[in-house]
């Protein structure tokens, strides 16, 4: 099994320089704004044709 993904850039700067948060699981913060975001999957779309 492989690694999670983990974010490629900050969603509010676009800075690249984020680090795993110690807030929660899927928590990283980023270094240059300061802020801490949290992702999170809420499930897959079902399409209905």
């Amino acid at each position: 099994m492989s690694e999670r993904a983990a974010p490629l850039y900050c969603p509010y700067c676009g800075d690249e320089d984020l680090r795993p948060s110690d807030e929660g699981h899927g928590a990283w913060e980023c270094r240059p704004c300061a802020r801490v975001f949290q992702l999170k999957m809420i499930g897959l779309r079902v399409t209905v044709e």
